[in-house]
């Protein structure tokens, strides 16, 4: 386990979403990516989740593969979670890397890729 402040790894998402190729970031639509300290227990509930189960982030809204007539709504939310990450950190640069895989996962589920889809996706990418 490896922690920093929330500072830190609020910087260290801002990075994670810089480091998306600018193709990708010229295509996002009304959404928004924060950074959390964990899941609250309603939405591990929702995912059918445990709270010792570790979600690393979160997107919550509309894929833009679904919108239709998508007008004066709230943005999507991605949301990167602190704690597990730094569960499975060992060193800053492991943080880095964790929040940067996870904010493509996560973005990869904004332009309408299931879960499945883009755990195939990241397995060709490593």
């Amino acid at each position: 386990m490896y922690k920093v402040t929330k500072e830190k790894f609020e910087a260290l998402v801002n990075e994670g979403l810089k480091a998306i190729p600018k193709r990708f970031l010229e295509k996002l639509s009304n959404v928004a990516v924060t950074a959390d300290v964990r899941p609250d227990p309603e939405r591990l509930k929702a995912r059918k989740l445990k709270a010792n189960d570790l979600l690393l982030g979160l997107y919550e809204g509309v894929p833009q593969t679904n919108r239709w007539e998508y007008n004066l709504v709230l943005p999507d939310k991605i949301t990167i979670f602190q704690e597990p990450i730094e569960i499975l950190a060992h060193s800053e640069a492991d943080i880095r890397k964790l929040v940067t895989d996870t904010v493509w996962h996560e973005l990869a589920h904004h332009f309408g890729m299931d879960e499945q889809r883009v755990r195939s996706a990241e397995k060709r990418r490593r």
